[in-house]
């Protein structure tokens, strides 16, 4: 072997092994297997579908009203209401982490609700409660607010269904936080201001824009939870899956198949910047 050859960094192979276990040819082909079946062939289908209907089609049915209120409607809640779930799951997960308080199990285990609620059954509880004669909406309703039929309803219905997704995904890093890195920060006379934002903040931030990026795109996708408290009424509070449901009743297969292929590139478009952000956010925590 010449001297130029054994001084040649070795070619690192294309599929490396993660694991001493055999099998990986056989993992990695079973599990692009079920991923093409169950996620991308459906996708190439739609996409096939909505192609048919060309530059025009897409055109004609973005140019529509009540499609762009539609996807406005949906995008536009969808991202107010992760945003407002991060932060309120932020503080639920550290209060549930942190303190050790009387039913602290019961609230824990009350936060996987959403999880195991048909949406239609939270949708159905959550319109009966802020209806003008619910419990909630009673005392709204006679401030002058409505919360049913209206987008602030639909913003109520996502923040109930993302609120799980942003508390799980912090919750693990708030318990391996270690507690004398805080003491030291005080005792290095640094305010808790200065605590939370230089000690604290940095670790969880990767994981509470993974929460936003869930709690997003389950916001975005919503539909049985979201109609009976939204109203569904066009140019007001009716979101784009409800719009897709009524162009198939209407056999306007083309014009369902073309808001939900908008639909996917936009949320696609949105979470790709969100991970983007994430992988940032890591990188910068790494360099320091």
């Amino acid at each position: 072997m010449s001297v130029a050859a054994a001084a040649a960094p070795a070619r690192r192979p294309f599929f490396r092994k993660t694991g001493a276990l055999p099998g990986f040819g056989l993992a990695l082909g079973y599990a692009l297997t079920w991923l093409g079946l169950i996620v991308l062939l459906p996708l190439a289908a739609l996409f096939l579908r909505a192609s048919s209907a060309g530059l025009a089609g897409f055109a004609a049915t973005l140019s529509d009203p009540r499609v762009q209120h539609a996807l406005l409607i949906s995008f536009g809640v969808s991202a107010v209401a992760s945003i407002a779930a991060s932060l309120a799951g932020l503080v639920i997960a550290w209060a549930l982490t942190r303190y050790d308080f009387p039913g602290r199990r019961v609230i824990d285990a009350m936060v996987d609700l959403p999880f195991a609620l048909p949406t239609a059954v939270a949708g159905i509880a959550l319109a009966a409660l802020y209806a003008p004669d619910g419990l909630l909406g009673a005392p709204l309703a006679r401030l002058g607010w409505q919360v049913v039929y209206n987008p602030i309803g639909i913003f109520i219905a996502m923040v109930f269904i993302g609120l799980p997704y942003a508390v799980r995904t912090v919750q693990p890093l708030i318990a391996e936080l270690d507690r004398e890195l805080e003491e030291a920060a005080a005792t290095l006379g640094a305010s808790r201001l200065q605590t939370v934002f230089q000690i604290l903040a940095p670790p969880l931030i990767p994981a509470a824009l993974t929460g936003l990026a869930l709690a997003f795109a389950r916001a975005l996708g919503e539909y049985g939870s979201v109609i009976f408290i939204a109203g569904n009424l066009p140019g007001v509070s009716e979101i784009a899956p409800l719009l897709i449901v009524i162009k198939l009743s209407e056999f306007d297969y083309t014009g369902a198949t073309v808001i939900a292929v908008i639909m996917l590139i936009m949320a696609f478009l949105v979470l790709l910047i969100i991970n983007l952000i994430q992988a940032w956010s890591r990188r910068r925590m790494g360099n320091a």
